[in-house]
């Protein structure tokens, strides 16, 4: 398969993705999202969480911000 055929089969959702502001990479923080979420769920502060994070992740801690906030945004479901 090559990268145009691929596209070319999701061509839709990756469309519904761009359309909605969802930066692909972002795929990459799931974990950190995941764990932030269950950071702040077990009375952690957003500071301290960030800061632990950004370390395990090897990222700044503003770009823990940015992605807590992109992560966190809503998007509208797919119309038919």
């Amino acid at each position: 398969m090559t990268v145009f055929d691929f596209l070319n089969l999701y061509q839709t959702p990756f469309k519904w993705m761009l359309n909605s502001g969802i930066h692909l990479e972002d795929v990459n923080y799931i974990d950190l999202y995941k764990d932030y979420s269950r950071m702040i769920s077990d009375g952690e502060k957003v500071t301290y969480a960030v800061a632990v994070l950004a370390t395990k992740y090897q990222v700044s801690e503003r770009k823990v911000y940015t992605l807590l906030k992109r992560l966190s945004h809503g998007c509208e479901p797919l119309e038919h």
